[in-house]
């Protein structure tokens, strides 16, 4: 007889006891920054302290604006270095390696504004290693600063660990702070700042008492950024110069202009996917930014799914009155239907047209969580024609961001995803910001003797942010740089000009020779990627050509290029990629983990570990959809894991002779098919959110649609669109075999012989629905997750249930049932939902486009 023996071990334990044996005993950050181009150096030093061979691992967080410029291994007296290579040449050993099943690519998106570089490498007994990596970004200034984001997560506590960074700015440093969650409470003492003239130091030097003891550590160490945030002095309008061997920076960001009155286009989805959060975050947003306008702005406020509704036909002055009815507008913005983009913005684009533009700026603003490229037409970019931008805003990951950035670029405009988070509506504020306040339109920057330029034209230039021109100079000889700028302000016309001698440009000290260089280089691979998004045919292979050339000359690891990494001998090389924007971590799915045993037999068990299986080694088991990581003792031949995810959703299944439910999870993400009766023309379907469904549609017949979110209800009978709020009086609706009756957060509809109610449930801040069938369709055909709720089972000993010939191991477990107002915690067997549903998940998985009828 076997006793259950299972031990779980957490992370920080784990990461103790690999510290006995693999000791990161140095870890240096070094940043420079020479006129707004930052190169940072991560050096990290490891020691292998026990008598055999052990893998050490290199993973840091670097910018995602930023392109990886090298990367060295040395140990045991060589050098490894990694070789960028186009990136078609390196795909073959990028292929190989994950026909091995090997995590070949290096580089992954981490959030928002990071990316992610590991590596690893096998280190003899006490023998040492050092990693090198090198990182090159053009620091972009917005709402007038500057930015330097730092992340450093060593994995344990280092006894000598180091960040330094250097600032120099030939015109002055107007004023610098240092933020982020490395400069909070019990870390504040290990920061310190110096300046003279204009130059700046900032030096973080951590006890390793304090890489315990913070609020961002553990015994894992730090974990957290730092944050350098600092503008410059503007002593001349035209702007600020620097050469050095041959290439030129200029820099342009007057302040003495006043700013223009703006004409703005705000056009907003509103189809079904937009409900809930999104929805709400929107109308939060919108309600500041409407407060923000300022009264000699005018503005136009577009909403659409299938259609196209504008609140006014005209731009209207942001006068006090105007903004009031604006604002009641916004509040009664509901998510519903399908999506026509197409038309609502050439909708927006005649609104702009048809409004006088003398001496103003006028801007389209798009967002959207969705866009098919078949419904946009190349007549948005010839109604716009290059009178002003366009301003793509992709809500979550389901967009086609490719798409929207595509069309931004082509009308002198860009594109920013909205992340799906409790900030959205401060992300949207804040790209408004970014473009609230025009100071110049028609921006035109000429030079002589300089060929290789950057962009030259912008067609507008925002408070806050900066133009950044660089080129090489091509004739040497000259006495004098001359640099002229064109642009129209609010009243006129101006004219920026300097000329200055090539003699006095400002140079840069031999530590940071080619910076100015390497800083051209890197722009110019930056906007050329941008623009070769707009091209088309030779133009466009002529745009990548030149940018690979250039990536390759100055080895970024770019969208063009790959670094490939060769170990020593009897390693497997790996290859460095740079990930897309927005592009997720290809992950593979392991619901079920089995660590098998000629003994065992292969039998899916509940969806938490069945004690009765037990385990012989000492592994280590990591489910890749938690980060969970876990270390199991195991003492019998056997063991078969399913690691429940903390987004799955229970639900209850009761028949009215069973003294005792089931239970079961699906995935938050699952789009489903809750109750299907062919013979009727009936269907009903949902979206899963965290706690429950946060999209509902019903379809009856062929002209009857019903669209629940927690934001309201939509019903459309084939002529007419009737809108309900949950928190309106009561109300009763019928026509042509439909009724619907709405209570206080609840909904009861009849359609045909089939009737459901719904509640609007809200826990721990986050409201929900849920559906109840209270009468199925006649027909014993029915299909859907709802179609299956009287299961009858059997209760065997030892915990298992039988439903017809199939037995399995059941646990008692507890679930709230949603299907009372009330939602009462419930008594329950759990069961893999396989066994209640008689059926695969995808069995019952529908498409996006359902739920917008």
């Amino acid at each position: 007889m076997c006793v259950d023996r299972v031990m779980f071990v957490s992370c920080s334990v784990f990461s103790s006891l690999q510290e006995r044996y693999v000791d990161i005993y140095s870890f240096h950050i070094n940043s420079t920054v020479t006129s707004r181009y930052a190169i940072t150096v991560i050096t990290s030093r490891v020691a292998n302290r026990v008598n055999g061979s052990k893998e050490v691992h290199f993973q840091v967080k670097i910018p995602k604006n930023a392109f990886i410029s090298k990367f060295r291994m040395t140990m045991e007296g060589k050098t490894y270095d990694g070789v960028v290579k186009k990136k078609e040449e390196a795909q073959q050993q990028y292929s190989q390696a994950v026909s091995r099943g090997e995590s070949a690519g290096m580089v992954s998106s981490v959030g928002r504004t990071l990316e992610e570089f590991k590596t690893s490498v096998t280190v003899a007994a006490f023998s040492k290693v050092t990693f090198e990596l090198v990182y090159e970004e053009l620091l972009q200034r917005q709402h007038g600063k500057y930015q330097l984001l730092i992340n450093t997560r060593p994995m344990q506590p280092v006894g000598d660990f180091k960040i330094d960074v250097y600032i120099e700015e030939s015109p002055g440093i107007s004023f610098m702070e240092v933020k982020g969650e490395l400069n909070t409470n019990e870390l504040v003492n290990a920061v310190t700042t110096s300046r003279a003239g204009d130059k700046a130091w900032v030096n973080f030097y951590p006890t390793r008492e304090q890489q315990t003891k913070c609020d961002v550590c553990g015994e894992n160490g730090l974990n957290g950024d730092l944050l350098i945030i600092y503008d410059v002095e503007r002593p001349k309008p035209s702007g600020e110069l620097k050469a050095s061997d041959g290439y030129f920076v200029h820099y342009f960001a007057p302040t003495d202009v006043q700013r223009i009155p703006k004409n703005v286009v705000f056009v907003i989805d509103r189809s079904g996917s937009m409900s809930g959060r999104k929805i709400e975050q929107t109308r939060l947003a919108m309600l500041k930014i409407l407060g923000d306008l300022a009264e000699d702005d005018y503005f136009g406020l577009i909403i659409f799914d299938r259609q196209v509704e504008v609140w006014k036909r005209k731009l209207r002055q942001a006068t006090e009155m105007n903004l009031e009815l604006a604002k009641d507008f916004v509040r009664m913005i509901q998510a519903r239907g399908a999506t026509d983009i197409n038309a609502a913005v050439l909708k927006g684009v005649e609104m702009i047209n048809k409004h006088p533009e003398e001496r103003s700026a006028s801007i389209l603003i798009l967002l959207t969580d969705g866009a098919d490229p078949t419904q946009i037409q190349a007549n948005v970019k010839e109604a716009i024609g290059g009178k002003f931008p366009l301003y793509c805003l992709g809500f979550g990951f389901d967009v086609n961001f490719d798409f929207l950035n595509k069309m931004a670029l082509e009308n002198n405009g860009r594109a920013r995803r909205i992340y799906e988070d409790s900030d959205a509506d401060l992300q949207l504020q804040g790209f408004y910001e970014s473009v609230a306040t025009p100071l110049l339109t028609d921006v035109q920057l000429n030079y002589t003797a300089a060929g290789n330029l950057t962009q030259t034209r912008f067609s507008r230039y925002y408070n806050g942010s900066e133009i950044v021109v660089a080129g090489q100079i091509t004739d040497n000889s000259l006495d004098a740089f001359q640099t002229e700028i064109i642009a129209i302000s609010k009243n006129s016309k101006v004219t920026y000009q300097d000329s200055v001698l090539t003699k006095g440009l400002a140079g840069v000290l031999p530590q940071h020779e080619n910076s100015i260089q390497r800083l051209w280089a890197y722009l110019t691979v930056k906007q050329l990627l941008e623009k070769e998004v707009a091209l088309t045919g030779q133009e466009k292979e002529t745009a990548r050509e030149e940018a690979l050339n250039l990536s390759l000359k100055y080895k970024f690891v770019t969208p063009l290029t790959s670094m490939v990494v060769t170990k020593p001998q009897g390693e497997d090389t790996q290859v460095a990629h740079k990930p897309k924007e927005g592009e997720k971590v290809k992950q593979r799915q392991r619901n079920y983990l089995c660590l098998r045993h000629p003994s065992c037999h292969l039998r899916q068990l509940p969806l938490q570990v069945d004690l009765r299986f037990f385990v012989v080694d000492l592994v280590m088991l990591i489910s890749e959809q938690n980060a969970l990581m876990m270390l199991i003792v195991k003492v019998q031949p056997c063991l078969f894991l399913h690691f429940l995810s903390v987004n799955d959703v229970r639900f209850l299944s009761s028949a009215p002779d069973q003294p005792k439910p089931l239970c079961f999870d699906l995935p938050a993400t699952s789009k489903l098919r809750l109750l299907m009766d062919p013979s009727s023309n009936f269907s009903m379907s949902g979206m899963l959110s965290s706690k429950g469904f946060r999209v509902i549609a019903l379809q009856y017949k062929t002209n009857h649609n019903l669209e629940l979110s927690i934001g309201g209800i939509h019903y459309y009978d084939g002529l007419n669109t009737v809108t309900f709020l949950w928190d309106q009086k009561p109300t009763n609706h019928e026509t042509d075999g439909v009724a619907v009756i709405l209570r206080k957060d609840e909904l009861d509809v009849t359609m045909g012989t089939v009737r459901v109610v719904f509640f609007r449930h809200k826990k721990d801040g986050k409201k929900f629905l849920w559906p109840v069938v209270q009468q199925q369709p006649k027909n014993v055909n029915i299909q859907g997750i709802f179609g299956k709720n009287s299961l009858k089972y059997e209760e065997l000993p030892g915990s298992v249930i039988k439903i017809k010939d199939q037995e399995v191991k059941a646990t008692w477990s507890t679930a709230t049932d949603y299907r009372c107002s009330s939602a009462p915690v419930l008594g329950c067997w759990l069961v893999p939902y396989t066994f209640v549903l008689q059926g695969e998940l995808s069995d019952f998985m529908t498409c996006r486009r359902c739920f917008k009828p």
